[in-house]
């Protein structure tokens, strides 16, 4: 869909989007902040993996590793792959900018997350006009917002000893259930039956390669076979 330049929307755009993610993203930096900080992290240390690692799960991982002293080439092996469905993100996200520069790619694709690329998905499903500022606004406050929640949860970590007690380990969980929701309501429109099809032979496939494969890689198969199956079926 082409849009022209005046209804593209901003960067100011982008940050609005961005804020149903802002919670989920306070919740689950905050515990980040304070597991960093119980396995004897300094805070600077956990703004610095917070503004090169940039990714959740991954920084859970790391904390994990380093608390057994699990060697520096394991935990590098270890983060790759579980990052590596972002390879996969990118490649669905790379169709919506291909006129832009190589440059802007770069800086849409470094910091894009599970959560961004869920408001971006929900957007497109929505025929809604998307744009690099759009995308920069959405992506640079996700990230400013997580560097400061995990920094805020090593200052102020050692006063909350059980961040579970506080709802905050669901906080990512219930804001990725409504960005899924949403993302459902605009599919539901277009067809129950693809739909459908699709979220079971994901879930199949998904439940199947945990059984023979990691977490990591029944995740990246079971997105394959659900877009393959989803491709297949916009051919018929």
């Amino acid at each position: 869909m082409e849009i022209s330049e005046y209804n593209k929307p901003s960067f100011l755009d982008g940050v609005k989007a961005c804020v149903p993610t802002i919670l989920g993203y306070l919740g689950i930096g905050f515990a980040m902040g304070v597991v960093g900080k119980g396995i004897g992290l300094s805070v600077f240390q956990i703004f610095l993996m917070s503004l090169i690692v940039y990714a959740g799960s991954a920084q859970f991982i790391i904390c994990g590793m380093l608390a057994i002293q699990a060697p520096i080439s394991s935990i590098i092996v270890t983060v790759f792959f579980i990052n590596l469905r972002h390879f996969l993100m990118s490649l669905s996200v790379a169709p919506y900018f291909q006129k832009e520069t190589l440059l802007e790619n770069i800086g849409i694709g470094s910091l894009l997350t599970d959560e961004s690329y869920g408001v971006l998905t929900t957007y497109t499903r929505q025929n809604r006009p998307i744009s690099v500022p759009w995308m920069n606004g959405l992506n640079l406050l996700a990230y400013a917002v997580w560097v400061v929640s995990t920094v805020l949860g090593g200052i102020f970590g050692r006063f909350i000893s059980s961040p579970e007690s506080l709802g905050l380990d669901f906080a990512l969980v219930a804001m990725f259930l409504g960005l899924f929701l949403f993302q459902m309501e605009a599919e539901l429109k277009r067809g129950v039956k693809k739909t459908i099809t699709v979220l079971v032979s994901v879930c199949f496939s998904l439940y199947v390669l945990m059984i023979w494969t990691t977490p990591e890689f029944a995740v990246i198969g079971a997105t394959l076979i659900g877009a393959t199956i989803g491709v297949l079926m916009n051919d018929e």
